[in-house]
């Protein structure tokens, strides 16, 4: 019985090692495509001086406890707004739902939302935007915030993965125009993960 016992914490264990080794190298290779696009002079966002110089982006350590199984809250009848911007530029969007879930152990609700021109797109009619704020902004991220790519999730629960932060491409290149996190989304707890200052 002992035996059995051993053999069988053995293979959960295994089971468990590989997920998170599995998970580690999921993220690995999308930091990886994030350096690789910085790097690329059609794709990058840098100014050419800053490219020159470019070798990687800084990161938070990877932490699978970033990846957030959230309640999805579906925002029904949600008004068409302006999202301010670093320039004068307002474009639309609508709140599309709620994402409800315990970080640190707070209990944090963030708005999701939908961009007008983006959904009319085939490759975007799927895309959700989340804009955060954070308590590491200013300090060990950027002060502006940091964005999530997001999809329109099949049932009620989303996963947030903040591993997958990046930081908008004005906090490299003034010529860009980029959205202002709401307050809404300026969470009061800190957000280890993801791309750093």
């Amino acid at each position: 019985m002992k035996r059995l016992l051993l053999t069988l914490t053995l293979l959960l264990t295994g089971i468990c090692l590989k997920a998170q080794t599995s998970y580690i190298e999921e993220i690995k290779h999308y930091q990886k495509e994030l350096n690789e696009e910085f790097a690329s002079p059609e794709k990058s966002p840098l100014t050419e001086e800053d490219r020159a110089k470019f070798k990687e982006l800084p990161f938070f350590p990877i932490n699978e406890a970033y990846k957030v199984e959230a309640k999805f809250i579906r925002t029904h009848n949600s008004v068409p707004f302006e999202m301010p911007t670093t320039t004068a530029r307002k474009p639309v969007y609508e709140k599309y739902g709620e994402a409800h879930f315990k970080l640190n152990g707070k209990d944090l609700v963030l708005s999701i939302y939908q961009s007008h021109s983006l959904r009319e797109k085939a490759e975007y009619k799927d895309h959700l935007f989340l804009p955060f704020m954070d308590l590491t902004n200013g300090e060990e991220s950027y002060g502006g915030g940091r964005f999530l790519d997001l999809t329109i999730p099949e049932d009620d629960t989303i996963v947030i993965d903040f591993n997958k932060a990046y930081n908008p491409y004005c906090a490299y290149n003034h010529k860009y125009s980029c959205p202002i996190p709401p307050k809404e989304n300026d969470m009061n707890t800190e957000i280890k993960a993801g791309v750093k200052k």
